[in-house]
């Protein structure tokens, strides 16, 4: 397993429910900082597609 540099949101303060988020080798790896072992992957891309959407409140009734 890679080591990586986890970042999280200056905005989550000292809460342990955030999520981090780190960069490898042109993939963007995510993980909830209160289960660190579950690690989830995606593109540039796709991640950026994703905010864009929840900003665009496209996200906001999907069941």
């Amino acid at each position: 397993m890679s080591t990586y540099l986890w970042r999280k949101s200056s905005f989550s303060g000292d809460a342990s429910n955030c999520v981090n988020v780190a960069a490898s080798d042109g993939v963007i790896v995510l993980r909830e900082s209160d289960d660190p072992e579950t690690i989830l992957s995606t593109t540039p891309a796709a991640l950026r597609d994703f905010i864009r959407g929840a900003k665009a409140g496209r996200l906001d009734h999907v069941r």
